[in-house]
Formats: C-alpha cells, structure tokens, sequence
C-alpha cells in the first residue's frame, strides 16, 4: 500500500532538504514577482476579490497560465486564493501597486532587471576574485552600460531609488532632533528627498543638496527654481569623492559609503575637511549584521559586489570608517526596519 507523508501543519518550517529545494528555485518566485509587477496584476486587482477570468481579461493574459502564477505568488504570502477560487490582495501583494503610498513595484522590478539574471550565475567568480563581474559580462562599467545600452533598466533604476529615498525620507526626518540647527546638507543626496523633507519640517532651517551634475538636474521639484522650498535650498552638482565645498550645522550621507573602500575613505575624509568642530556628521545605512533586514541586506550586498564591486557594512566596519575618518562617533539608532543612523560629531 502506497502511503503520503501529511502536509506539514501551517506556520512550521519546511525539513531542510525541502527548504534548500526551496531556496534553490528562489529565481522561481523572484521571476513570479517581477511577472505580477510587469503585467500589472496587483493594479488590476483591487479591494474585491475576482475570478482569474476577470484578472486575465484586465491584464490581457491567459487566464490557466495566470492561474499558476497566482498559484505560485499566494503561496509565497502575495495574493491569496479564496475558498471560493477569487484571487484577493494580501499586505504584500498590494505593496506591487504603483498607486500604494509603500509600493515596491520598481524595487522589485530593478532586483529582477535582465541584467542581473546574467550576473548571478558568476556569483563564484566575484567571490573567487573579490571584484564585481559586471565588466566581464557588458564589457563596460555598470552605470556607463545602464545610460547608454539599457535605458528601460536606467529608468527602473531611477523610479526605483525615487521611491525608496522618497519613503525613507520621512522616516529620517522624523529621527533626527534639529530644533536648534539653522544649515543642514545633504551630499550624494540624489534628487535631494530627505533635505527636502528636512526643511518642511524645519521652516527655519537652511539646506544644500550635493550630487553629481546630472542627478541634481533632475532634483525634488520643490528645491528647484519656482518651487516652494527654493529660496531655502542651495544646489550643488559634484562629486563628494573629490570634494564637499559646504559648510553646515549637520551633514547627512545616506546610503552612499557602498562603494570601494577608497571612495568611502576619500568622501568621509572631505567631509571631515569641509566641517566646523562641533558639527554633526549623521550617516545612514543599511547593515548586512541586522538581524531584522538580514535577508533582504546580504542579498543586496551580494549585488553590489557583482555589479559595481561594493559592499554593505556590518556595524563594525561602519564604526571603523568613521573612527579613521576623525569622527567622534554618539548614538547608533534604527532609523526603520532596515536602515540605520550613526550620529557623529566633528572634534575640535
């Protein structure tokens, strides 16, 4: 007689030698997400649950191919099927919306872009080498192919870290203390999102957003010329690994010391040449040793090193960066979930 092992009870572990099946087809259900995110499922699907004849009609697919995608989300935890055989919205499924105040829709696009479908495979080489395998790959440095041979992904890209530095923003604005500061600066600060939320805060309070000339061209609109936090704000384009000409009360370097060791010594070093005694320098960063981001983190890092040969930190090796650069190093606080700040002071 033929026996079947009983399906384990909801919410235990799988035993390891189905988890590691698991894990092993995880481009599976990175490519069933980025499939969702393309075709728009999670916008077509709103707080009533439909049939997938309904969802295929309004996302123009097939509705028994849809079905096993749908199949393979909800058993991920995005969407769920209902006893009655409507798909509806879970707490992750909607984050794929564009229009949800939260959405990862371009994050979860800009992690499956197809250039990263050619990188990962050669995850062995970069380990082996310590350099990112990107330029063995494209034959060119990663964000001179993203400008000029991919500017789909360029745009994923930049939506992607639009939205990111958007949402982030606001957690950062509510962490910091500048009840007394009068200058704040913002360096390698994008399109200037978190000095732009700083100074709604703070009506008082004066800002600069440093980047290079091309993305402070396409700065927050509120800092631009016309916009309600102009006559506040000083744009200026460069390259904080060359130099930071600003002075301010408290410098703020967000999600920017990924790069090569040097480059992160030689903009903590400007920095630090740039600063009055007494001013603050906040950094802010994501750490591969968080327990709660850890799995989204060291993924991340692991990116990073294929791409452009970066890395994330531990909370270590940020403290031993910012101890070499001469910074006086306070308070090591989470700013949310998965970022966190290291407040510093400039020493007399």
């Amino acid at each position: 007689m033929t026996t079947v092992d009983p399906a384990p009870a909801p919410g235990l572990a799988p035993p390891p030698p189905m988890r590691l099946r698991e894990l092993v087809f995880g481009a599976a259900c990175a490519a069933a997400v980025r499939a969702a995110a393309r075709l728009g499922v999670a916008d077509a699907l709103d707080d009533v649950p439909l049939s997938v004849d309904e969802l295929a009609a309004a996302v123009k697919t097939q509705p028994h191919t849809l079905r096993r995608l749908l199949r393979a989300l909800s058993s991920q935890g995005v969407f769920t099927e209902r006893p009655d055989g409507t798909f509806a919205h879970t707490e992750m499924s909607r984050l794929l919306r564009e229009d949800d105040p939260h959405s990862l829709r371009y994050i979860a696009l800009w992690c499956t872009e197809p250039w990263t479908w050619n990188v990962w495979p050669k995850l062995d080489e970069a380990v082996r080498s310590g350099r990112n395998v990107f330029e063995d790959v494209y034959d060119r440095e990663f964000f001179t192919y993203l400008n000029s041979e991919a500017p789909e992904s360029a745009h994923v890209f930049n939506r992607a870290m639009t939205t990111s530095s958007e949402q982030s923003a606001r957690d950062v604005a509510d962490l910091l203390d500048l009840r007394d500061v009068t200058s704040v600066a913002d360096i390698g600060g994008g399109q200037g999102h978190v000095v732009a939320c700083l100074l709604e805060k703070h009506p008082a309070m004066h800002g600069t957003l440093l980047d290079l000339p091309g993305v402070v061209d396409n700065a927050d609109p509120r800092l631009r010329e016309g916009g309600a936090l102009a006559s506040r704000v000083r744009i200026v384009p460069g390259d904080c690994r060359e130099a930071i000409p600003v002075e301010a009360d408290v410098y703020i370097i967000k999600n920017i010391l990924e790069w090569d060791d040097e480059s992160t010594r030689r903009t903590l070093a400007n920095v630090r040449a740039a600063a009055r005694p007494g001013a603050r320098v906040v950094v802010i960063e994501n750490l591969v040793d968080d327990t709660p981001s850890m799995k989204f983190t060291t993924s991340m890092d692991l990116l990073l090193l294929l791409n452009v040969g970066g890395a994330k930190h531990t909370r270590q090796s940020m403290v031993e960066r910012l101890t070499d650069a001469g910074l006086a190093i306070g308070e090591i606080r989470p700013v949310n979930p998965y970022l966190h700040a290291f407040e510093c002071t400039v020493p007399a």
